[in-house]
């Protein structure tokens, strides 16, 4: 299987907040985009530090991340971002770590997105093409 990556519109949540409460303008809303490695293998999304600083994110955690050489080390968890994948967004406390985005599993769960392996691409649920349907059981 070759690399699979997306487009992701990434926003600070708090901000959006703000907005919506008329506090900040739209236009002040700190947004990001990037082209993102989508990894079924990990379970959290990342974020680098210098998008991190773009959108102005505090960190309000520390956890531990193990890598798939089984390094672990702690890292940073950052403010709520919105992930928006084709059109469907979820929110999630991203780690900081890396040098680019890294979508994985509870983003894809969340927006019900499938990774099409053959070819390289990610897809919203055929099943559920107008909008994603969260499982609850």
């Amino acid at each position: 299987m070759g690399e699979v990556r997306v487009q992701v519109k990434i926003t600070n949540a708090g901000d959006q907040a703000l907005a919506r409460r008329g506090l900040m303008t739209p236009e002040q809303v700190r947004t990001y985009m990037a082209d993102a490695v989508v990894d079924t293998g990990a379970v959290s999304s990342t974020v680098p530090v210098h998008i991190a600083q773009h959108l102005g994110l505090a960190t309000v955690s520390t956890a531990r991340a193990e890598y798939a050489n089984g390094f672990v080390e702690e890292v940073d968890v950052a403010e709520p971002v919105e992930f928006v994948i084709h059109t469907r967004h979820a929110t999630e406390e991203p780690m900081v770590l890396g040098s680019e985005v890294l979508i994985g599993q509870t983003l894809l769960e969340r927006m019900d997105l499938l990774v099409d392996c053959p070819n390289r691409r990610v897809i919203g649920n055929p099943d559920h093409p107008d909008q994603p349907v969260l499982k609850i059981r």
